[in-house]
């Protein structure tokens, strides 16, 4: 799913108009339209009080559109104008007009404080104050109705994305945005529902069709997409009847050292179970009975050395190779690590210990192959990049990285971002329950084992990331957040492959289920 920029989706809105010959009212009375029936579809006339802020622009032309079809659908609503400015849009004029002649009780106009109205906890709050288009700061006044709207508690629907809330720059002030408990789309989403700085200002969101033309949603390229079951089902390669373990590939996973060869474990047996056809490890001499007893289906290669790595040899070719998980930092570990690099040629995962010693030794980020894969936990990101002051800025410094060495950089969180060059890929599954020892040197397993059967790199990386996510949200159903562990996410990895040919249930057949065993 494509996340479209602010500026596409003005230039969306205007070749709309232009194609389907309507105006920019009537696309308009389309949006204020489509949000009247989403809320009358789950209200279905209920008279809970509904308080609608309209801004003075765009926004608020909608919520004006909204507040006409509830009043004339008998809907308990009241209508406010938050007067913050004396240009106003010409469609919020004539949506203004035509408010006034459906009701005698005409929107409200505020213009401080003192004027703001009594809502209760259990009234509904639309928040149609500003869209994408906001452009300066908000009033003091207008920031104290926002915080006077939370203090309420009371339900809050945002139109479009949370008033003070900016498509493309970090919030200075939180109490200057509406803290929505849903929010209506327009298009697509905004990128700012993803962000961890951010994504606390709606609790849920949704997308609205206001019937956009088609080809411009489908031909243009968005610099962001969101990536679900969807995005990734074209990616998947099925495997043919005879294929054999030689054909899906051999990843090698390089780490480990005393009291962490766990991790190379966890790597390793990911490594296999999405899918590679051999997996070897590579470890020190202690690891190599914990190992071979924990995963014997890996094959095992030691260093010479008892406690750590110390010079990295071996007689395999592998397609891929996963390293730094557990690998620890002692000097003659970095030494092995950089004669390493200068050798390798097969395509490259690192993670853990890998991306710390490349921040502290950064010529070897040229010894690197193009599109090596970093998987980096924010603080390891932070080593590499350098800190951030924002989200925006993170991912600047991130895109300025990769295009300048060609690396895939994975940032870890809630909504994983792969990020290759000046393109986005947000990943929508995962869950609290991978805030745990080892997730991420499973995620490091899952990628190398994709890029061992042959899918290329980004996509290896991108669906790695979904499949990984997938497998915990399903563990989660038995496990709950608290106790899942690594292991549960390599379990699962199987049921979140058989997920993406899943058929959605429907409503009657649960329905029905239900009531035969009732």
């Amino acid at each position: 799913m494509k996340i479209f920029s602010k500026e596409q989706i003005y230039e969306g809105d205007k070749l709309t108009a232009e194609k389907q010959n309507i105006s920019s009212t009537d696309l308009m009375e389309r949006a204020g339209t489509g949000i009247f029936n989403w809320i009358h579809m789950r209200m279905q006339g209920a008279q809970v009080p509904i308080h609608v802020f309209c801004g003075i622009g765009n926004n608020g032309g909608d919520g004006l559109v909204l507040a006409r079809h509830l009043v004339t659908h008998g809907y308990n609503v009241k209508t406010y104008v938050v007067n913050c400015s004396d240009k106003r849009s010409k469609d919020f004029l004539i949506n203004y007009d035509r408010i006034k002649n459906v009701t005698k009780d005409w929107p409200t106009l505020l213009t401080c404080e003192e004027e703001f109205p009594e809502i209760h906890q259990d009234d509904i709050i639309v928040d149609a104050v500003f869209g994408i288009g906001l452009n300066k700061p908000v009033d003091d006044w207008v920031k104290a109705l926002f915080i006077h709207f939370r203090s309420t508690k009371a339900y809050t629907l945002s139109i479009d994305i949370p008033s003070g809330l900016h498509t493309d720059k970090a919030v200075e002030d939180e109490d200057a945005v509406v803290w929505a408990g849903y929010t209506l789309s327009f298009a697509s989403a905004k990128l700012v529902f993803f962000l961890p700085d951010t994504a606390k200002y709606t609790v849920q969101w949704e997308i609205l069709d206001i019937g956009l033309d088609q080809d411009f949603l489908f031909t243009t390229l968005t610099e962001v997409d969101l990536i679900g079951k969807h995005e990734v089902l074209p990616m998947y390669i099925p495997r043919e009847k005879f294929t054999h373990k030689g054909e899906m590939g051999h990843s090698l996973i390089i780490g480990g050292s005393y009291g962490k060869v766990g991790a190379v474990t966890l790597a390793s047996k990911a490594a296999l179970s999405i899918g590679s056809g051999l997996v070897s490890a590579y470890i020190p001499k202690c690891g190599y009975i914990p190992l071979q007893t924990a995963f014997p289906e890996a094959m095992v290669i030691t260093d010479t050395h008892e406690e750590f790595i110390t010079n990295v040899k071996f007689s395999i070719t592998p397609n891929v190779i996963g390293v730094g998980v557990g690998l620890g930092t002692k000097t003659k570990t970095v030494n092995a690590f950089s004669a390493f690099l200068k050798a390798n040629k097969a395509p490259l995962v690192i993670d853990a210990d890998g991306i710390n010693i490349l921040s502290k030794k950064k010529a070897l980020l040229k010894l690197l192959p193009y599109q090596t894969v970093l998987t980096p936990h924010p603080k390891e990101l932070e080593r590499l990049i350098g800190k951030w002051k924002n989200d925006f800025d993170k991912i600047k410094k991130v895109k300025a990285f990769s295009k300048e060495y060609g690396f895939v950089i994975v940032i870890k969180g809630a909504n994983t971002i792969t990020v290759f060059e000046d393109k986005l890929y947000v990943n929508t599954t995962g869950n609290p329950g991978l805030a745990t020892a080892g997730s991420g040197d499973v995620l490091t397993g899952v990628i190398t084992g994709l890029i061992a059967q042959g899918y290329n790199i980004i996509a290896a990386t991108i669906f790695g990331v979904y499949l990984h996510g997938k497998a915990a949200d399903i563990a989660i159903e038995e496990y709950g957040y608290q106790s899942l562990i690594a292991t549960h996410v390599i379990d699962y990895l199987g049921d979140a492959y058989l997920d993406l040919f899943k058929e959605p249930e429907q409503p009657e057949v649960v329905e029905k289920e239900n009531e035969e065993k009732s």
